[in-house]
């Protein structure tokens, strides 16, 4: 049996705890007072929300099935996101619906790019994907400043990574069904305190150590609290940013995050059937509003909203440029043996949490 240290309560750290314990003596260590990170319920005025939509997506049966088991979870095969494009004063789909062309302007212009597009194999930053696959006036409409908005006025040229960014399709041809993910099992837990009692099921069995501020030596794998001796351990996975693993040698990794607003409404739905996130794709300083009421499904004549404006007060997103990609993988590279570092913190890549399931599934794998 390994001694296994696990660094940071989020969805990353307590997954890792669980698939690690049932054959290791494991202990996880949280700076902050609760378990569970910006996935944990919180309420307003009675209302249920977490920091950011929390949405459970993927295209695992296998991952579907054990996020079941921990929590019975609701399907949202209807889930649908549209965009507000102020060119147009028209609220539209998103991912882009090649059937409502028919309402823009200048649409016989839209479908000329379109049919010339020549796809976006080889595209190497976002501008080029895009305008490879719909053409520069639907880029314009729906991409190019919301890019700018979310990257804090990032060129789109310098964005390399880029995969989560069309919602799995560039554009959806006519007749294709109008929800965003269609392709994946997209869900939500069916409790009233959305994901909360899950944390307390995967720590079951978890030394859970929370509040705690301890020295961390990564190459010795032992860690200590003041005026303590050092504990050390077989094996370390770390949920953080990996630069505070090594004391920043090669810099400070760069995070954008969100200021966010919840605003209770004297209504009791505020978005259209199905619509659970309203985008804004023009110089208006929010990058989103989501609609909480979608996702708990609860009964009050008053409904919650989320308005998300991009701030660099906390760290939510990597920066998908190839740079800060490298120099991320510095710090990758310097992992010793038996420590690994995931979660999208620790990856420093724009996971959820069916892809960080995965991604300790393989973690189990070696050491379970």
């Amino acid at each position: 049996m390994a001694r296994v240290l696990v660094i940071g309560g989020g969805f990353a750290g307590c997954i890792a705890a669980h698939q690690l314990a049932d054959k290791h003596e494991v202990t996880l260590i949280e700076r902050s007072p609760h378990l569970g990170g910006g996935c944990r319920t919180l309420w307003h005025g009675g209302h249920p929300y977490t920091f950011g939509p929390r949405h459970f997506l993927t295209k695992r049966e296998d991952v579907w099935a054990y996020m079941n088991g921990l929590c019975p979870m609701r399907r949202f095969p209807e889930h649908e996101f549209l965009t507000f494009v102020p060119a147009d004063s028209s609220f539209y789909h998103f991912p882009i619906c090649e059937d409502e062309i028919t309402d823009m302007p200048y649409k016989e212009d839209i479908r000329a790019e379109l049919a010339t597009a020549p796809g976006a194999a080889g595209a190497k930053n976002l501008e080029e994907y895009w305008i490879k696959s719909v053409g520069g006036m639907l880029y314009g409409k729906f991409v190019r400043e919301y890019s700018a908005k979310m990257w804090g006025g990032l060129d789109a040229r310098e964005i390399t990574d880029f995969g989560f960014t069309p919602k799995g399709v560039a554009i959806k041809p006519a007749g294709a069904p109008r929800a965003a993910w269609n392709e994946a099992l997209s869900g939500f837990p069916v409790a009233a305190n959305g994901y909360n009692s899950v944390f307390a099921k995967l720590t079951a069995k978890v030394r859970v150590l929370l509040n705690c501020n301890v020295r961390i030596d990564i190459w010795r794998k032992t860690i200590q609290w003041p005026n303590t001796d050092w504990m050390r351990f077989d094996l370390v996975v770390s949920t953080i940013s990996p630069e505070h693993l090594f004391e920043q040698c090669f810099g400070e990794l760069r995070w954008m995050g969100r200021e966010f607003l919840p605003i209770v409404l004297p209504m009791e739905q505020c978005l259209p059937e199905n619509v659970f996130f309203l985008y804004y794709a023009g110089s208006e300083p929010q990058t989103r509003v989501v609609e909480y009421k979608k996702f708990y499904r609860y009964a009050s004549p008053h409904t919650l909203i989320g308005v998300e404006i991009p701030s660099t007060r906390n760290k939510l997103y990597p920066f998908p440029t190839a740079e800060d990609q490298a120099q991320a993988q510095k710090y990758l590279d310097l992992l010793p043996a038996n420590v690994f570092s995931i979660g999208r913190m620790g990856s420093y890549r724009y996971l959820d949490v069916g892809s960080t399931i995965e991604q300790v599934f393989g973690l189990r794998e070696k050491w379970a």
